[in-house]
């Protein structure tokens, strides 16, 4: 059947609401929880906590590892789109109004980054017109930055949000012309080989030293009266600088990418389990002291019996844990690189335990052998 005009004219909209839809609903599948959100800059939503931070110290120095990005002397690492490039004051990299944002050339993923930043003095301006800046991580997810000291706005706008999405948990801003730093931990969004999502971005942020956003995931990139979806621009991207037409200054910015996690191995190596009699299992069972050379008052383990296998409880931590036998007097932890080795005398009778934890070992002595 040919749709009619009104047809035609509803079908995007119908296909956009259905994607909105569609989205929200994969986002509640990964939760487990039904999606509801406050609208970007409610004025209603609640705004964080004034909390007054430790007073401006030293100048955290960059670790030897660390990617120097700015260093007070040069913008080397940085590149204007543009064309019109910030300038360097007095040791400090300050935006030009009307030069548009600055990026790295480099391109970064996982990184810790630390960056430190100063609102213009004496203020002008209110809300968001008050010191204005952000900072994008791979130019896309906006960390804040606003004179926010005494400064009413909205509260996902407020320095330190993660822009138009989560609002900080605490306002510390310091007042304005003093320095600020941001120390931020962020992991990309990861996507699967067809470009679907896998895992949104994370972010943590303290603030001078507060914790302001806690293990964040944005449900998009960070954007302006919208919400964006994620689109898979690849597992690198600049750190992105605003200009909002404020001379905002920032200084000693340096990052650390950060490694992946090494993954285990598909089959983990472990010895092979064999079967024990019980009654050569149950010569095992009792309590152990541990430490050697305590009173039979002190601390002790207890081995007991459960099926085919042995269990060891301590005193600060009575849930058994599981000592499956690899021959009549080892036993291994299935979880943990942990092995037990029994030891007996000479008429036969069990002395005690010989243990080790990863690196760690001690000697258990059995109380009534």
């Amino acid at each position: 059947m040919p749709l009619s005009p009104r047809s035609k004219i509803a079908c995007p909209f119908v296909i956009a609401l259905s994607g909105l839809i569609a989205c929200l609903a994969a986002d509640g599948v990964r939760t487990g929880a039904p999606v509801t959100r406050w609208r970007q800059h409610d004025i209603q939503r609640p705004k964080p906590p004034v909390v007054e931070p430790s007073e401006a110290g030293v100048v955290t120095k960059p670790p030897k590892d660390a990617i120097v990005l700015f260093d007070g002397t040069s913008l080397d690492a940085w590149k204007s789109p543009s064309g019109k490039p910030w300038k360097v004051v007095d040791g400090t990299m300050e935006t030009v109004p009307g030069s548009g944002m600055i990026e790295t050339k480099g391109k970064y993923g996982d990184i810790q980054l630390h960056i430190e930043w100063a609102a213009p003095n004496p203020p002008h301006g209110k809300g968001q017109d008050r010191g204005n800046s952000g900072i994008f991580l791979m130019g896309q997810f906006e960390i804040q930055v606003l004179d926010s000291y005494k400064a009413e706005t909205y509260a996902d706008g407020q320095a330190g949000a993660i822009y138009g999405q989560y609002p900080p948990l605490f306002n510390a801003s310091r007042p304005p012309g003093e320095w600020q730093a941001f120390d931020i931990a962020f992991r990309r969004p990861r996507f699967d080989s067809s470009g679907a999502l896998l895992e949104p971005a994370n972010i943590t942020v303290f603030h001078n030293g507060v914790l302001v956003q806690n293990n964040e995931e944005p449900f998009g990139p960070t954007s302006w009266l919208k919400w964006l979806p994620y689109e898979n621009q690849g597992d690198r991207g600049p750190i992105t600088l605003q200009d909002h037409n404020h001379p905002v200054r920032y200084r000693n910015i340096w990052l650390r990418e950060l490694p992946e996690r090494p993954a285990p191995k598909a089959v983990v190596d472990r010895p092979k389990i064999v079967a024990v009699a019980t009654d050569v299992l149950d010569k095992y069972t009792g309590q152990y002291l541990l430490n050697p050379d305590a009173k039979p008052n002190s601390p002790k383990a207890t081995i007991a019996r459960e099926g085919d296998h042995l269990t060891i409880s301590f005193p600060f931590r009575p849930r058994p844990l599981v000592l499956e036998p690899i021959s009549e007097t080892q036993f291994d932890m299935p979880y943990t690189d942990g092995r037990f080795t029994f030891h007996k005398d000479d008429a036969g009778q069990v002395t005690g335990v010989h243990f080790r934890i990863g690196d760690g070992e001690r000697k258990l002595t059995k109380l009534n052998p």
